[in-house]
C-alpha cells in the first residue's frame, strides 16, 4: 500500500453523502479547486452526476464509491478504495445524514426510524472518522483533517426532531473527542453547523415549517455554495491551524431569537 505523498501538491478528500445537497456542493468545490475526491453515497448514479458537474472545470479527479456509512464493511471498503486509488487521505468531510420522518411527535416515533437516523448520522460518522483516523495516523507525511457536518440542531432543536437533534448534539461530542485524540498525530478535527442551506432537504423551509411557538412560518435559505466555500476554507488551512466550530446560516432565519 502506497501511503507516501507522490507530488506534495495533490490533496485527497473523502466526502460522504456526495450524491446530493451539501455533500455534492462541497465535493464540486473541492474538485474545481484541484483536490481529488472520493465520492461516497448509497447510489452510484448521483455520485457520477456529482463528478460530471465538476468535470467541465478541470481540477482534481473524482472516484465514485457506493457506500452505506452505517455498514462497517462498506466504510472499510471506501477507505481501502480511496487509498488504493489515490495513495492517502488528507480530508474527510463527514456529511452523510438523514432527518428521518418529519413532523412525528416523540411518542409516535417508531424505534426503527430512530435507529435509522442514529445509524446514519452518528454511527456512520464514527465509522468514517475511525477509518480516516487510522489512515491519517499511518500515512507519511502523517496527519490530515476531519470536518464533521453538524447542524443548527447541534445547538437548539426544531419541534418534532428528537432523533436528528440527538445525533447532532452527539456529533459535537464526537468532534471534541476526536480533536483532542488527534493532536499527537497531526489530525485536526472541526465541525461546521449549517442553517437553512438551499437543498432538496430544506425545500420545505420556504413553504413553511412548524416553529417553537406552534406557528407555521416560511424561513429564508442561503446558497449552498456559500457553505461549500466555508468548508473549503476550513479544509485548506495548514494542520497547525483549525476551525474548531463554525456556524453558517441564512442571515435572517429565526434561529437567533426567542422561540
Amino acid at each position: 500500500m502506497n501511503t507516501e505523498v507522490t507530488d506534495g501538491k495533490t490533496r485527497i478528500a473523502v466526502v460522504t453523502g456526495a450524491g446530493s445537497g451539501i455533500g455534492r456542493a462541497v465535493a464540486v468545490e473541492l474538485l474545481r479547486a484541484g483536490w481529488s475526491v472520493a465520492l461516497a453515497g448509497r447510489r452510484t448514479g448521483p455520485l457520477e452526476e456529482t463528478a460530471a458537474s465538476a468535470a467541465d472545470a478541470g481540477g482534481g479527479e473524482a472516484l465514485a464509491v457506493r457506500t452505506d456509512v452505517s455498514q462497517p464493511a462498506d466504510v472499510a471498503a471506501l477507505f481501502a478504495a480511496t487509498v488504493e486509488h489515490f495513495g492517502r487521505v488528507d480530508l474527510l468531510f463527514n456529511n452523510a445524514g438523514t432527518f428521518g420522518p418529519g413532523g412525528v411527535p416523540v411518542e409516535d416515533l417508531p424505534y426503527e426510524a430512530w435507529r435509522h437516523v442514529v445509524d446514519t448520522n452518528l454511527n456512520g460518522a464514527f465509522l468514517c472518522a475511525q477509518a480516516a483516523y487510522r489512515q491519517m495516523k499511518e500515512q507519511r507525511p502523517q496527519g490530515g483533517r476531519i470536518i464533521n457536518n453538524g447542524s443548527i440542531s447541534a445547538h437548539a432543536p426544531r419541534p418534532h426532531s428528537v432523533a436528528y437533534t440527538a445525533t447532532k448534539h452527539a456529533l459535537t461530542g464526537l468532534t471534541k473527542s476526536l480533536s483532542l485524540d488527534g493532536r499527537p498525530y497531526r489530525i485536526a478535527v472541526g465541525q461546521i453547523d449549517i442553517g437553512n442551506a438551499a437543498t432538496d432537504m430544506t425545500q420545505r423551509m420556504q413553504a413553511g415549517v412548524l416553529q417553537a411557538d406552534g406557528e407555521i412560518a416560511a424561513e429564508p435559505v442561503m446558497d449552498v455554495a456559500d457553505v461549500a466555500r466555508t468548508v473549503r476554507h476550513m479544509a485548506e488551512l495548514p494542520l497547525e491551524a483549525n476551525v474548531q466550530f463554525a456556524t453558517v446560516l441564512a442571515t435572517t432565519m429565526p434561529y437567533v431569537g426567542r422561540g
